[in-house]
Formats: C-alpha cells, structure tokens, sequence
C-alpha cells in the first residue's frame, strides 16, 4: 500500500494540502471522514488510524493497536496469538464493552500530516503501510487511534463480498442505503424501470432496467439490465446484471442461442453471477456447504458459494 502511495506522490504534491487521507479499497462502512480530520487536528497528532473495535475472536485476524487514556496508540501487533489478547485491551465505550469488544482493530484508514508523508515515502525500503510504517512510527511520532462503532466489513474476499450484498435485502440494512444524512453516491445512468411479471418478491433489490418474469426471487440482490425467465426461482443470489441489451435483431443476426441473463424454469441459490452472464433454460445451481472447491473455466466455488464467471454460458440443462 505504502508503495502504491510512493509512486503517486508527484501527483498528490502538484496541490496544496496540510493532510492526507489514505483508504482501503476492499471495504464497506460509513463514515464521516470530516470528523476524523477534525479530530486529527485538534489532537495535535501526526499520524491517525481509524480503529474498529473487535472481540477475541475476531481480535486474532487483525493487526491490534493498544492505547493510553488519550488514546495515542503505544504499541501494536499484527494478528495476535489467543493466549497474547489479555495485555492487548484498550479503553473503548460502555457499549462496546457490554459485546466484549475490548481490542482495537486497525481499519487501514490514516490521516498522515503532509511533512510527515514526504518524509516517511522518501525512504523506498518501505512498502507497506501495515506491518512497517506504523508499527516503526509508534514511537517517533504522535500516532492516535480514533474509534469507529458504526458498520464496517472487510468485502476483501468472497464470503464478506457475498454476504455485504445480500445483507442490502434486510429490512433495515446494516449498511443503509436509505439513510439521508449518509448519502450513497453512484454514477448516473439513463434507464429504464425495470419491468416485472407474475413474480413473487420476497427481500429483494431489484436494480433499474430489469425484465424479470421469474416465478419468485427471494432475498437476492439483482443488477442493472438483468433479464430472468418464465418459471425461474432465485434465491441467495447476487446477480450483478448486463452492460447492454440484447435487441432482436442481435439474437436473430448473430443466431444466439442462449441470452444474456437467466433462463426459463431455472433454480439458483447461493451463487454470485457476474456481468453479462449467459444461463440457458432449466439450469440448477443450488449452491451450499455440500459443494466443495472447485474451479472450472466458467465458475468457480468458494465456501458454498458458486461464482458465475463474467461473460460466461451455462448451457441449458446444466445440473451443480
């Protein structure tokens, strides 16, 4: 990460700027970075980094940060053992400690005074920001934790990813798009509504631009331009959707076999399908602990869950 930063720092020093905000890419939360800047300043510190409080069991998958009662960050250690988590408690809210969340968890998210910055990226041994820049910096410069307690979820790996997006289903999702003090923004795009057809919904988002004539869909996130067949049920699913339509004059011209999107009389659960996915007719995929890992050249499973690769057909009649 810090290598990354490194090579980018040409671009960032063209403008004027007294801090610098670096992010994780492969997360989901929702924070007010203002706050966190403001709290930066007012400290006095150096350095900051966003901390997530944890529980033991989760304690051990990341890198723990212990603070004093001004919450500067004294020492830190990456992925302790069960039997180290006792000296590695930090001071956290009466609500994190009724959920036995005593253990600082860093999120990947600093606030770097720009003098500091320069400094620290001149030196090119190191490159990550992790494992060498913050745990050599405690100590030397004034590093601060600010504690985050809204949600946030590592979406770094398939089941997080999976889970994140289907998580949007809930009644009240943790990560909540409808919140109008927390805005969500997105590229705009001039679509349709999406049209649907003697088919049951039970916690489902559907996206704008859909023709969908399914049987049932039920607790599935459905994308931009998805199109799903007569009869099909879908469940547990994250169908990312289409970049374009399909016309008729495409189908008939190129002599398309199977259409982009999901077929007739189709049973999918537990499965991601990438964009612009081709599924034929009576295909059943039910996707669970009972599959093991595997990959082929047009899906793969993970942990039960079986990913649809992007651009790829499943012909009509396909059985996992």
């Amino acid at each position: 990460t810090a290598d990354a930063v490194r090579q980018s720092m040409h671009h960032f020093l063209e403008h004027d700027f007294e801090y610098a905000l670096i992010l994780s890419g492969d997360q989901l939360y929702q924070m007010d970075f203002n706050e966190m800047i403001s709290n930066h300043a007012k400290s006095g510190a150096e350095i900051s980094i966003a901390t997530y409080p944890v529980n033991a069991k989760d304690a051990t998958s990341f890198g723990i940060m212990k603070t004093n009662e001004e919450n500067v960050i004294t020492s830190f250690i990456e992925k302790p053992s069960t039997d180290l988590l006792s000296d590695w408690t930090s001071e956290v809210s009466a609500e994190m400690k009724s959920e036995e969340r005593h253990y600082l968890a860093s999120m990947g998210i600093y606030i770097f005074n720009r003098d500091l910055l320069i400094d620290l990226m001149n030196d090119p041994g190191t490159i990550d920001f992790g494992k060498e820049i913050i745990p050599q910096s405690i100590g030397k410069h004034k590093t601060i934790s600010y504690q985050y307690e809204g949600y946030w979820t590592d979406i770094g790996n398939i089941d997080s990813f999976f889970e994140a997006n289907l998580g949007l289903t809930d009644d009240i999702p943790q990560f909540n798009l409808y919140d109008g003090k927390q805005r969500t923004y997105t590229r705009a795009r001039i679509l349709p509504t999406s049209k649907i057809t003697g088919t049951e919904l039970i916690s489902a988002v559907i996206a704008e631009g859909c023709i969908i004539h399914a049987k049932q869909i039920e607790r599935s996130v459905i994308g931009i331009r998805s199109r799903i067949g007569n009869d099909s049920k879908v469940s547990n699913t994250y169908m990312m959707g289409s970049d374009h339509y399909e016309s008729l004059e495409d189908i008939e011209k190129n002599n398309i076999k199977v259409l982009m999107g999901i077929g007739e009389r189709c049973e999918i659960n537990n499965a991601i399908i990438d964009k612009n996915c081709r599924i034929g007719d009576d295909v059943k995929i039910i996707g669970g602990k009972h599959l093991e890992n595997t990959e082929t050249d047009s899906y793969f499973v993970k942990d039960g869950i079986v990913v649809i690769k992007k651009g790829m057909t499943i012909p009509s009649g396909f059985v996992l």
